[in-house]
This record gives structure tokens, C-alpha cells and sequence, in this order.
């Protein structure tokens, strides 16, 4: 069963730093070569290849044997909500407990963090003779724990609380006699000493494991489906795809959960980079690039709002989406996703000949959606693209949950997409 391998991965990955690393080890297995941005790209016809950029987001794609007349990406993100560790972390309480000081980012769901087991992972700076190199690390253990307030001290916890952030959802991390011995478990993981750690990216993550579920196993439940599932499945169709007439790409920001303004989100000049780079070193001038890029198109793949069993008078009556009903198609007027009605089409049309089903999702009027990457993307890289998703309840908790058989539906989506070679014949007239 494809969930359960995807439950795996996301074992494998507790923070986008890990998430990409896995990732990594993925496309080398499958016989990718990896491109150093710093470096000159030597890219050739019926090549594979892939890029890191912060060790938290990655651009892969594939060359075809002949000529390339456009780009087909799909494009997820590799960081979910969570708790950031502060630079000064380490907090004491009256000598008796050690905590840690943290912040949000994101926008998570507080009360999921409550009362569950909860690790430490990420990036470590470590100084050398030469100056400084990065370390991932995990400390793979039920570490810490957040811990709710008892109601008889808390009497609106099941009335609408608030959550201070700063007050109520420091995590703990040993009694008294704890001090410093974070520090001391990332050295040891590091295999430096103490003093040669000079920075750090460290997040909480859930150590509850991945489940699958339901009367005949149609659900599974785990952290960060969004959007690792979108990232993964995507992964697959690429290794797995074969590419004629345009280059594929799979691409997987960081930061989408606080607007993907940084170096290696969406709004910044990654992906660009990568393809630009990528076509000049087959041999392409720069009107030729300028045109594979016009006639190109995009999944923003990023998961959607199911109908929750318990609030369905929240979503929309005709326009809502259920899990296990096959790959999402996202729409808004408002363009906070990006599809409209030349990319619903060809999409829909990729996957009708596919066997894969879809279902279309939209808010209803009276509430406000997220935007995705889709139309940040645009505006560095202008191409027809298609907003979809999988559906998924929870969003935004530590634990969430999705359909089993849609996890083969998106990557038998993504692999007809790539497989299909889209012909933009004019504006608005489309051949594959």
C-alpha cells in the first residue's frame, strides 16, 4: 500500500531539512545527478538531475533525449506548522524543571500539541578548522512534552480558550537536573563539542506514530501530511515517469506556511534559476528559453479541505471534496489559487485518460480561503497552472489524516501529466 510507504518517508522526516535529504537520497537511488548551484550546470539531453538550495527545498527534473519545447512542473513544499526552538532556548523553573522557549510558526492547530510525546530536529552549525558546516539531527526520542492545564485550573479549556503561546505551550524538558543537556545531545549527535555549536534551526515534531485506519483500512492518520504527501507523491510520478518533447520538473519550496518569502520559497527566484541554468547548458538561447517557458505548465500541488463528517454546513454544497474521491482541482475568483478554466480542462483531461478521478473544491462565499504556491510562483515564472490537491481532514494539526487510495490517484495524476506532452498551438488552443 502506497500510504503506508509514504507513512515511512514521513518517519523519515520530521522537519523540511530531513524532508529533503530523504528526498535527495531518493533521486540518487534512481540514478538523479546533483547540480551545485555554486557550480557551472553541466546538463545534458537524456539527463536527470536534481538541486538543493538551504538544504530545505529541491528542484528535480529530467531531460529528454530530443529537442525541449516547454517545461512541466509539479510544485509542492516541504515545511509544515509547528514550534521553533529560540536562539537562547533553555528556560529553568525554580531550579526544578527545565523547559524550552519557542515560537509558532505557522498557522497549527495549538491544542494537538498538548499531552503527546514530542521530539527535537533540524540543523545544527557546527564550527571547523575552516569555518562552519551543517549538521542535520534528530534526536529520535520522546524528548519533550507540552502539558495541558488541568480543567479544575482551566475551566474555559472546553469553552473557546485562548492559547498563549509564550505562557501555555512551552514544552517540557527535564526536572532540575536537565540543564544544558539539550546542548550536550546535539554535540554527542554531531560528534563536536559543546562550544563549537554556534547556531541552530530546531523544531518540535510529533513522535506519534503514522496509523492506518478505518473499517476497511480507507484512512491513515500521521504529521505533516501537508504537504509532504503532494511532495512525495510527486517524487514518485518523476523517478517513475518517462519524459519526451519538454523537460519535467518536480520542485519543493520551504516556507509556504509563512508566505514562501525567502531565498528557497516560492517567491524567490529558485525555480527560475534552476531551469533558466538548465536550458542555457543544453544550449538554449535565451528567446528559445523564454518560449519553453511561455508554453509550460504547473501543478501547484498543496492538499485540500475534505468535508468534515462532523461540520459540513462549513463548506460549500456543491463544490466540496471528500478523501478517497481521486486529485482535487482548486478554484477561486479571486485567483488564491490559480486554476481557471484552460488549465481545469487540461488537467481534467490528463486524468480522465488516466482512469484517475477528480473532484472540485471551492470556498463558499462567505469565507475566506489560503492561498498556495501557484500564484506566487506566477510571478516569477508565468505559465497555465492548475491548483490541486488531496483532501485531507485537520489540516494544520500535528496529526492529520487522509485517504489511502488517493495517495496512487496523485501519483498516477502526476505521472500521466508528465508523460503527456502539452502543445500550446496558440493562446488558449492546446494539443497532447
Amino acid at each position: 500500500m502506497k500510504a503506508r510507504e509514504f507513512i515511512d518517508f514521513v518517519r523519515c522526516a520530521p522537519t523540511p531539512f530531513q524532508a529533503v535529504e530523504a528526498l535527495a537520497k531518493c533521486f540518487s537511488a534512481n540514478g538523479f545527478e546533483e547540480l551545485n548551484e555554486k557550480k557551472p550546470f553541466q546538463v545534458k539531453a537524456g539527463g536527470k538531475y536534481f538541486v538543493t538550495r538551504n538544504r530545505s527545498a529541491l528542484i528535480a527534473f529530467t531531460v529528454p533525449e530530443g529537442n525541449c519545447g516547454s517545461f512541466q512542473i509539479t510544485a509542492a513544499h516541504s515545511d509544515s506548522p509547528t514550534f521553533k526552538l529560540k536562539p537562547v532556548f533553555e528556560q529553568t523553573v525554580g531550579d526544578k524543571y527545565v523547559r524550552f522557549n519557542i515560537e509558532g510558526y505557522g498557522g497549527m492547530i495549538m491544542s494537538t500539541w498538548f499531552d503527546r510525546p514530542l521530539s527535537v530536529a533540524g540543523r545544527v552549525m557546527v564550527r571547523t578548522e575552516n569555518g562552519v558546516k551543517t549538521e542535520l539531527v534528530d534526536i529520535d526520542r520522546d524528548a519533550v512534552l507540552i502539558p495541558n492545564m488541568p480543567i479544575h485550573f482551566n475551566r474555559e479549556v472546553n469553552s473557546g480558550y485562548s492559547y498563549n503561546p509564550q505562557v501555555d505551550l512551552l514544552p517540557l524538558y527535564g526536572d532540575g537536573s536537565a540543564k544544558g543537556g539539550l546542548m550536550r545531545e546535539l554535540a554527542e549527535k554531531c560528534g563536536c563539542k559543546e562550544e563549537d555549536i554556534l547556531s541552530t534551526d530546531l523544531f518540535l515534531y510529533s513522535r506519534t506514530p503514522g496509523s492506518v485506519w478505518g473499517a476497511k483500512d480507507e484512512f491513515f492518520s500521521c504529521g505533516r501530511i501537508d504537504d509532504l504527501e503532494c511532495a512525495w507523491t510527486a517524487a514518485e510520478a518523476l523517478m517513475n515517469a518517462k519524459t519526451e518533447g519538454h523537460i519535467n520538473v518536480c520542485a519543493v519550496f520551504d516556507n509556504e506556511e509563512v508566505g514562501s518569502t525567502s531565498k528557497q520559497g516560492a517567491d524567490s527566484t529558485f525555480l527560475y534559476d534552476v531551469l533558466y541554468r538548465a536550458a542555457c547548458a543544453l544550449g538554449y538561447d535565451d528567446e528559445h528559453i523564454r518560449a519553453m517557458m511561455a508554453s509550460g505548465f504547473m501543478l501547484s500541488a498543496d492538499n485540500a479541505h475534505a468535508v468534515h463528517p462532523n461540520h459540513g454546513e462549513k463548506f460549500d454544497a456543491d463544490n466540496r471534496v471528500y478523501m478517497n474521491g481521486g486529485v482535487v482541482i482548486k478554484a477561486n475568483a479571486n485567483q488564491k489559487y490559480t486554476t481557471d478554466g484552460v488549465s481545469a480542462a487540461v488537467f481534467s483531461e490528463i486524468c480522465r485518460r488516466a482512469g484517475v478521478p477528480v473532484q472540485y473544491f471551492a470556498n463558499r462565499s462567505d469565507a475566506r480561503g489560503g492561498s498556495t504556491l501557484g500564484n506566487i510562483s506566477n510571478a516569477h515564472l508565468s505559465m497555465n497552472t492548475a491548483d490541486i490537491g488531496l483532501a485531507q481532514l485537520a489540516m494544520h494539526s500535528c496529526y492529520e489524516t487522509a485517504g489511502t487510495k488517493d495517495v496512487e490517484y496523485m501519483i498516477n495524476a502526476v505521472r500521466a501529466f508528465y508523460e503527456t506532452d502539452i502543445a500550446m498551438q496558440k493562446d488558449g488552443t492546446y494539443s497532447f
